[in-house]
């Protein structure tokens, strides 16, 4: 909570932490080269501001609230994956990574103030209500998304499972807004699913990249090729919004025998890593397809990133979300947290996918407007697998 003094002044303990977060945002404006003079005056001016408010504004503020959403608003002028997560919210993100939260099923981020979706999950209400990889969601349950902060939108969108909630989209090539209506459900992640197309092609999709993917994979491609009819192999990467870039390496060692994966620039230059596959392609050569689409981001891109650039699969699709950054979880004393970027990521050839994405070697559109994956309208899963029996 803020602190006024009986003078309506700001105490000393409370400026303290105005001028870190002050000094925090100058940087983040980069304003690195003002000087100390500067910086101070900038400090007293927040204080100056924070003083009229509390006097003057119409309404009586939370103060507390107040802080907090500056703090978040000096985050997300960063970039749109850093945000500021209170207590509540990191304890909720928390409980959702352990595999079982109720929601709706989507990965979201800030765009331009407003909500836009990097990937639905499979199988889950917003996936099955139609909802896709970059819509806007311009309105929760008629409550105006714009002015409010990732955190806040994403609160909105929590309730109890088995409740409706309604949202307005706004989706690129559509003139009107549409709405969906979407009932809360438990949802279970299940980042792995096989099959065994046309009898001889090892279908794998992975939904997220989870703590215990790699592994998961690796059983599946042993017992794929312990199977003597499989040729060839489709890794189904679409609206996979990513998770942990270890499991993006291991993934994308699995497919080659050497070379550079993917490498991460940091403004440490001691934290500049680069990460090399190891002798051992698991399927031996065979031909490969990876799919992708504007909902593969983050891990998903460094995937089939890498193994375009090695020339070792063919990526068909659409071109992937771009999301070239890694975010690190720092928790803070107050047991919230901050999502900082910490680092970009760069391909084998050294290009960055930060915005632009990862570009199919073979682009196919989703055709039907009833398009599901892995149903009979999905035609580019049949493009790939008419492509390798062709």
């Amino acid at each position: 909570m803020v602190r006024i003094n009986s003078k309506g002044k700001i105490d000393y303990m409370i400026k303290r932490k105005l001028g870190i977060l002050l000094l925090l945002w100058i940087v983040s404006l980069k304003c690195v080269n003002a000087s100390e003079n500067d910086i101070y005056k900038k400090i007293d001016l927040f204080g100056e501001v924070l003083e009229k408010i509390n006097k003057e504004y119409v309404d009586e503020i939370n103060q507390s609230e107040s802080m907090d959403s500056a703090i978040n608003g000096l985050l997300q002028s960063l970039d749109p994956y850093s945000a500021y997560m209170s207590p509540e919210i990191f304890n909720e993100m928390q409980t959702e990574t352990s595999g079982e939260f109720g929601g709706l099923g989507i990965e979201v981020s800030m765009e331009a103030g407003v909500v836009k979706v990097i990937s639905p999950i499979d199988d889950t209400p917003a996936s099955k209500a139609g909802i896709k990889a970059g819509d806007y969601i311009v309105k929760i349950n008629n409550v105006q998304v714009q002015g409010k902060s990732l955190s806040e939108a994403v609160d909105l969108m929590r309730g109890p499972v088995g409740s409706e909630i309604e949202l307005t989209i706004r989706r690129r090539g559509e003139k009107k807004a549409l709405t969906f209506k979407i009932v809360r459900e438990i949802i279970e992640i299940q980042s792995v699913k096989t099959d065994i197309l046309d009898e001889n092609i090892g279908y794998i999709r992975l939904t997220s990249f989870n703590e215990n993917s790699g592994q998961q994979i690796k059983k599946k491609l042993k017992e794929f090729e312990n199977d003597k009819k499989i040729k060839s192999y489709i890794f189904d990467l679409r609206n996979n919004p990513g998770g942990l870039l270890s499991q993006a390496i291991k993934i994308s060692d699995f497919f080659l025998d050497n070379g550079e994966i993917v490498s991460t620039k940091s403004r440490k230059p001691s934290e500049n890593r680069k990460w090399f596959a190891k002798k051992g392609d698991l399927i031996k050569g065979k031909t490969l397809i990876v799919l992708i689409n504007y909902g593969s981001a983050s891990a998903s891109e460094i995937v089939a990133g890498a193994l375009k650039d090695h020339k070792r699969a063919i990526l068909l699709g659409e071109s992937s979300y771009g999301k070239g950054s890694v975010q690190s979880i720092i928790p803070l004393k107050n047991n919230g947290a901050i999502r900082l970027t910490v680092a970009k990521y760069y391909l084998p050839s050294g290009k960055s996918i930060s915005e632009v994405g990862v570009s199919p070697d073979i682009e196919i559109s989703e055709k039907a407007d009833n398009f599901r994956i892995n149903t009979e309208t999905d035609n580019q899963l049949d493009y790939a697998i008419k492509l390798l029996n062709g």
